[in-house]
């Protein structure tokens, strides 16, 4: 898929550099607004109950269905897991459910203390912990899976939490995931509105993301990109998926016919 705006597109925006933020800024945000737990979705439900989380859950996976195809959760039972960005705990608690070994770090207190209540809620265990993913809290080697949805492009520095999944991967280990794709129709429509619509077209797209999506400095890849972010894997791959923040607003007869290459999620595969 090609966007030709007259942009910088396939580069960060000068200002969208790590110099410009730390994890302390990202973390600051999202303990105040967990992922995946917005009073939007709970309503007046009361939070930690049996009905808020599995409000929680039926939206994740009804939003997003494809997660369940490329996690497969059920796979990796007696696997040693690890989440970076266990978030409200849905997919964690797949994870357990589905028999893995199961470690999770996240960068907010929130996160794990919602993502502990909810597995306690099942009779489930996982080993939870407050951690930056840029400095993981095991050795070398320790796991046979790292999962991480949507996370990695929040961090100051993804290179950097990369480097540290291969380093606590086993030989043959496997990262699953999935990281923000910058040529995607999300980012068409957030450019059309903070840039476009403000009458700032030079604006680049990922300018626009860095300032406008989530926490500050969230970043969104191109596939050559993440790939040159994972060379040190000896396997690489990566599917666009199309989503609905891509196709929202738009009519259902159209979606039809846009292909996946212009999607906003990038399901990613990588063998250490």
């Amino acid at each position: 898929m090609s966007m030709s705006t007259g942009m910088q597109t396939n580069q960060m925006a000068p200002q969208a550099s790590t110099a410009d933020l730390s994890n302390e800024t990202v973390r600051t945000y999202w303990e105040h607004n967990p992922c995946g737990a917005s009073r939007k979705l709970t309503g007046d439900v009361p939070e930690l109950g049996r009905e808020w989380f599995e409000q929680i859950e039926e939206y994740r996976y009804s939003a997003e269905p494809y997660i369940h195809s490329v996690a497969q959760f059920t796979r990796h039972s007696g696997k040693k897991v690890l989440e970076i960005g266990v978030g409200a705990g849905s997919d964690h608690l797949q994870w357990a459910r589905a028999g893995a070994e199961c470690y999770g770090v996240d960068l907010t207190e929130a996160a794990v203390q919602i993502t502990r209540s909810r597995l306690e809620m099942y009779g489930l265990h996982s080993e939870l912990q407050r951690a930056d993913a840029e400095c993981l809290p095991f050795p070398d080697e320790s796991f046979d899976l790292v999962y991480s949805w949507g996370v990695i492009h929040h961090s100051a520095d993804p290179a950097q939490v990369i480097r540290e999944i291969k380093r606590v991967l086993k030989p043959n280990g496997r990262f699953v995931g999935m990281m923000y794709g910058r040529h995607s129709l999300k980012v068409l429509k957030t450019w059309a509105w903070f840039a476009l619509g403000r009458g700032k077209p030079w604006r680049t797209f990922s300018d626009v993301i860095w300032n406008n999506v989530e926490s500050k400095g969230t970043k969104a890849y191109t596939i050559r990109e993440l790939r040159k972010l994972f060379s040190e894997f000896r396997q690489f791959s990566a599917q666009p998926i199309l989503t609905i923040y891509d196709t929202r607003l738009l009519p259902k007869a159209l979606c039809k016919f846009i292909p996946d290459d212009c999607g906003w999620f990038i399901a990613i595969r990588a063998q250490a």
